[in-house]
């Protein structure tokens, strides 16, 4: 109650006499400050925090430009917020590698649940394909006997049409499983979309991509996802697979620990 209460009042009075305040003794506006003072991701996040709560319909609507509008919406915001150019000539970059960001990173998710949303095909010849390069990749000296077998067992699947495994993460479970195992990875594939629908990802893809994060960004996290819990699985030397459930969760809180960091960037470390 105490919470939403401060919300309610930092955001429709204080935050205004604050930022007014501020400006009067800096001669700079909020965004101005941002970019003088923060850097990477916690640059880009608080740009984003101040152009959402912001009263001013241009600053608003800067947060869902596409990228092909992003010069354009940066120099509406220089003109609504009076920023001479010359005077702050870092100003106009800044604010473009932030939008490309922040539009990029909601972009990145639009991409990604599209490909969730696909269902496995058996009838879609290009995904029968892929699912048959699965099984070269991984067993390469063994020759699959038929679409339909038990030998999709050998490299992690529950049944004996691997279609049946894919559930809610459709197509895209089956790409990234190009790069990893069956059902861990189809779990880890569930991971990483869940952490970026959260956008829990932010720190993280703010950090460690400078321009605009796309569908590779997303696989690399995902294949970080899978050589960290491999390591963490053996670290922890579970009794059973039986226990995959709760030391996948431990794994998905440490991850998500991780995450909270504004100078986080997750990278493969071999």
């Amino acid at each position: 109650m105490f919470i939403s209460l401060w919300e309610f009042f930092y955001g429709h009075f204080f935050r205004f006499w604050m930022k007014w305040l501020l400006r009067q003794m800096t001669g700079k506006c909020e965004l101005q400050r941002i970019f003088d003072t923060y850097v990477g991701a916690q640059r880009t996040h608080r740009i984003e925090n101040s152009l959402t709560y912001s009263k001013n319909k241009v600053l608003q609507k800067a947060t869902l430009v596409v990228q092909s509008e992003v010069d354009k919406c940066v120099e509406d915001i220089m003109k609504e917020k009076n920023i001479n150019p010359e005077k702050d000539a870092s100003f106009k970059i800044c604010m473009k590698a932030c939008l490309l960001q922040i539009s990029g990173y909601k972009q990145l998710y639009l991409d990604v649940e599209s490909v969730r949303k696909r269902p496995y095909d058996s009838d879609n010849l290009q995904h029968e394909k892929l699912l048959l390069k699965l099984w070269n990749l991984l067993m390469p000296t063994k020759k699959l006997k038929a679409r339909i077998s038990k030998q999709w067992a050998d490299i992690g699947f529950q049944g004996d049409d691997p279609k049946t495994d894919f559930r809610g993460m459709g197509i895209l479970g089956l790409i990234n499983l190009v790069y990893s195992y069956a059902i861990v990875g189809i779990n880890l594939t569930e991971m990483a979309y869940s952490l970026l629908k959260s956008e829990a990802l932010k720190f993280h893809l703010y950090n460690f991509v400078p321009g605009i994060p796309t569908m590779e960004h997303f696989h690399q996290f995902y294949c970080y996802l899978v050589y960290e819990f491999d390591k963490f699985w053996f670290e922890e030397k579970p009794e059973s697979i039986m226990y995959f459930n709760m030391y996948r969760e431990k794994f998905h809180e440490k991850i998500k620990g991780l995450l909270l960091d504004c100078n986080v960037s997750l990278t493969l470390k071999i």
